[in-house]
């Protein structure tokens, strides 16, 4: 099986400001390219973290005697909110990816981080590339029939080895639902388990018979 990686549903132009940036350029460079975050990199362009919407709020919370009712911020906001360079303002160091990362892996570390985006880095550590959490939900768009290819040739028959008759594969929105008998009892969580991982699958329902039932359950 192949699994998409992230080179191939990151976008390579990145939208970068040096460290020294100003809060005003922050400001209208997210404005003039319509993001909704940027990287700040130093002269060489190696990452050095992130500048999104939610860093420069504390800046806009901090005004205003209105404010002073709410709860009192974290500290990390109050420095932020008195930040007025992209060093300070930055949520670092930089959570970064590898371009031949799987969409899966990438997914792991956004979550594990709490992170909307990645910043993608080459070997030399220099940024390659963005992707977010909707450029890695994009493996859903996959078309069913290329689904129901992927699990037939390569899952049932180039991995599991079964005959192409054994296992029949009904791919509707993502959802994929298996017919069929397998030789052992034992084989159809692992037939389950591998369609799964299949980018594109959202759901596998399998109604599948078995000849031998090596587990030792019983039915």
């Amino acid at each position: 099986m192949r699994h998409r990686e992230v080179g191939e549903l990151m976008t390579r132009e990145v939208v970068t400001v040096p460290r020294g940036a100003t809060f005003k350029d922050i400001v209208r460079t997210l404005g003039e390219q319509r993001v909704s975050a940027v990287a700040v990199t130093d002269d060489d362009g190696h990452p050095l973290g992130v500048i999104s919407e939610s860093d420069l709020l504390p800046k806009t919370a901090d005004q205003g005697d209105w404010f002073s009712s709410l709860p009192h911020p974290d500290p990390w906001e109050s420095d932020k909110a008195t930040g007025t360079r992209a060093e300070e303002l930055m949520s670092a160091p930089a959570v970064c990816a590898r371009p031949d990362w799987t969409v899966a892996e990438a997914a792991r570390l956004m979550e594990s981080q709490q992170v909307k985006r990645l910043l993608v880095v080459d070997d030399a550590d220099l940024l390659v590339g963005i992707v977010t959490r909707g450029d890695l939900l994009r493996i859903f768009l996959r078309d069913d029939d290329a689904i129901r290819h992927e699990i037939t040739a390569d899952v049932l028959g180039g991995t599991l080895h079964l005959e192409p008759t054994a296992v029949s594969v009904e791919v509707v929105d993502g959802q994929v639902t298996l017919h069929g008998a397998v030789r052992f009892r034992s084989l159809v969580p692992v037939v389950e388990r591998l369609c799964r991982t299949v980018d594109g699958v959202v759901r596998v329902t399998e109604h599948l018979a078995w000849e031998t039932d090596d587990t030792g359950t019983g039915r």
